[in-house]
């Protein structure tokens, strides 16, 4: 294996722990838009408190995607930011927006109009910001951007406003939506409705994705040959069967409530479809011009970078390791539930622990 395929598994294992991670909170916001009926305002929070401590953490897998691309492959970095500026900007706006109505919104009363007006910045950026993420690598895989001699050919809307993105981004919606559904189902262990109210959303939105991906599948024979072809070739079929397998796993755990199975079950299913993707799309970054190899950078830079990397996980995986102990422990988790569920008896009690924060 040579050292750009190496930074190639690196960029692909950072997009799996980022949607693993951080596509579980934009799906969390995806519910907090969503959230309705009488236990409306008990969603919200439990997805609050749920999300809270570690979702900015998150991003890091993001950041370390793109300081590996622009670094390794700056070529291959500039074609890509120039001809995704519109949805990258978009995607950078939402997240900066998210972040500030979630934390202007903690400290806004309940019934305030600051609270609600945040509530829906929040909403939009959380239902924004999935779609755009899916977008790209559509556009990236659809063969539409073109690139000659290190110039970008086409216009700026080519590719991410195609038939084949536009599905990309619905599906990515769907699958953040349906992986956060899945993970409250466990965050909401000690209430039985609100467990119920994310188990329904669950089975919703995993029962909507096979009808968008098969319809993405088809949009991919003409849209996006290279990778119809990859994933109709010798290597696609154990892959598929393990994202079957892992789909129907978690549905099934969901209807009989086996809560834990499912979360198991639905993180296998979404990181077998990134590397699928992955490995549809492997040696391109740009389909049909940009290679990993062609647009590489000096060999030294790629080793120094390696080598950065190595040191970087030895600090980084024991840094979320402690983070998630801390703040996702069973003994923190139990106390939040305790909590939850006293202030579902007491709705006064919710009302002042609101105004306090």
């Amino acid at each position: 294996m040579n050292i750009e395929t190496i930074l190639a598994v690196v960029i692909l294992a950072s997009l799996v722990l980022y949607a693993l991670s951080g596509g579980a909170d934009f799906g969390g916001g995806v519910w907090d838009a969503l959230a309705s009926g009488p236990r409306a305002d008990a969603q919200r929070e439990a997805i609050a408190e749920a999300i809270g401590p570690i979702w900015e953490a998150n991003h890091v897998w993001l950041i370390l995607v793109v300081v590996v691309v622009f670094t390794a492959f700056p070529s291959a970095f500039a074609m890509i930011m120039t001809a995704l500026y519109v949805p990258l900007m978009l995607v950078l706006v939402g997240i900066v927006l998210r972040a500030s109505a979630f934390v202007f919104r903690k400290y806004a009363a309940r019934r305030d109009t600051g609270y609600r007006r945040w509530s829906a910045i929040f909403g939009a950026s959380s239902l924004l910001v999935p779609f755009l993420l899916g977008l790209c690598p559509g556009a990236l895989a659809s063969g539409d951007i073109r690139v000659v001699d290190d110039r970008l050919i086409t216009s700026l809307t080519a590719g991410w406003t195609g038939a084949f993105a536009i599905g990309c981004g619905l599906f990515a919606q769907a699958l953040f939506a349906f992986l956060a559904a899945t993970y409250m189902t466990v965050e909401t262990a000690g209430d039985t409705d609100l467990q119920h109210d994310f188990r329904i959303r669950a089975l919703a939105s995993g029962v909507a994705l096979g009808p968008i991906a098969a319809v993405l599948f088809f949009l991919a024979r003409v849209r996006a040959p290279v990778i119809f072809g990859a994933l109709t070739g010798t290597w696609a079929p154990p892959l598929l069967i393990a994202t079957s397998v892992a789909a129907v796993g978690a549905l099934y755990a969901l209807m009989v409530r086996r809560y834990h199975l499912g979360r198991a079950c639905a993180a296998v299913q979404v990181a077998c479809i990134i590397v699928g993707w992955g490995i549809g799309q492997y040696p391109y970054l740009i389909v049909p011009d940009i290679t990993f190899a062609n647009a590489a950078g000096p060999p030294q830079t790629l080793r120094l970078l390696t080598v950065a990397l190595a040191a970087g996980a030895a600090v980084l995986f024991p840094s979320f390791f402690y983070l998630f102990r801390v703040f996702k422990s069973t003994a923190g988790g139990t106390e939040d539930q305790a909590d939850r569920a006293t202030r579902s008896i007491n709705p006064t009690t919710r009302s002042s622990s609101s105004t306090e924060l």
